[in-house]
């Protein structure tokens, strides 16, 4: 991967970061990455995705290795999920309410529309609520998710993947938009078994063409960094093993979805 690809990665992380945040979709607490080749990926800055600020460092983790200094502990799930799903090129470990709320009551969303056909009926959930920060437990859970496009933490919001940073971000906002439909038909008292989508109806809804691009620009509209900042700095690699970022290459990219 060239440096201008690198650059490019880091920057759309940021820009995915703050977008989950914006949408709700995290609090305090979450993260995402995005993977760089098949020894390594980024990870956002350990803040409030929300507070990511214009040229935050992100950091590089091995996807097989000991996590960096500073790294949260549940970015374990991140190196699991890369290592068993090499077409996964991000990951979002998400806090949305609505997909929350169903998680207390060992519930995921059905396919009632549109957007939730993404899913498939098959949103595994990790029944354990407490904190994951050991090595064999997130790789429990990368093998309880499968190749499946999300899974639900029981009272811990849901981790969520794709093969792009734009698809994972929108697949995030399609699981909390799913689970809100969810919650809506369980609160008017409908039978939860009527309403859904056929198998024919959520195959023929799993559309991808255009879908994530829409989606990234909605979500990302208005973020400083959609539109090349000109004034990023040059910087070497540090200590903390960041890659480095160069405007000269920068001032060439535009974020063209």
């Amino acid at each position: 991967m060239t440096q201008t690809a690198i650059n490019t990665q880091h920057i759309k992380l940021r820009v995915g970061a703050r977008a989950l945040g914006r949408a709700g979709l995290v609090h305090a607490f979450g993260h995402c990455s995005i993977r760089v080749d098949e020894e390594q990926f980024l990870v956002c800055a350990p803040q409030p995705m929300g507070t990511i600020a214009v040229k935050e460092a992100n950091t590089v983790v091995s996807v097989t290795g000991p996590l960096p200094n500073g790294v949260l502990g549940e970015v374990r799930i991140h190196q699991a999920i890369y290592q068993r799903r090499p077409e996964i090129k991000a990951v979002c470990r998400i806090m949305s309410p609505a997909v929350m709320a169903l998680s207390t009551q060992g519930l995921t969303p059905t396919c009632r529309h549109g957007l939730s056909a993404y899913f498939a009926n098959n949103i595994p959930l990790w029944a354990d609520p407490r904190l994951l920060r050991d090595d064999e437990r997130a790789q429990s859970l990368a093998d309880m998710m499968g190749s499946a496009t999300a899974l639900v933490m029981r009272g811990n919001g849901a981790v969520v993947v794709g093969e792009s940073i734009e698809e994972a971000v929108s697949y995030a906002w399609f699981l909390e938009d799913s689970a809100r439909l969810e919650l809506s038909v369980r609160s008017a008292n409908f039978k939860p078994e009527e309403g859904v989508l056929s198998l024919d109806e959520i195959r023929d809804r799993q559309v991808k063409v255009g879908v994530f691009e829409r989606m990234w620009r909605y979500l990302t509209h208005g973020d400083p960094e959609t539109d090349m900042a000109q004034d990023l700095p040059i910087s070497a690699p540090s200590e903390d093993n960041e890659i480095a970022c160069d405007d000269a290459e920068l001032e060439l990219y535009h974020f063209v979805v």
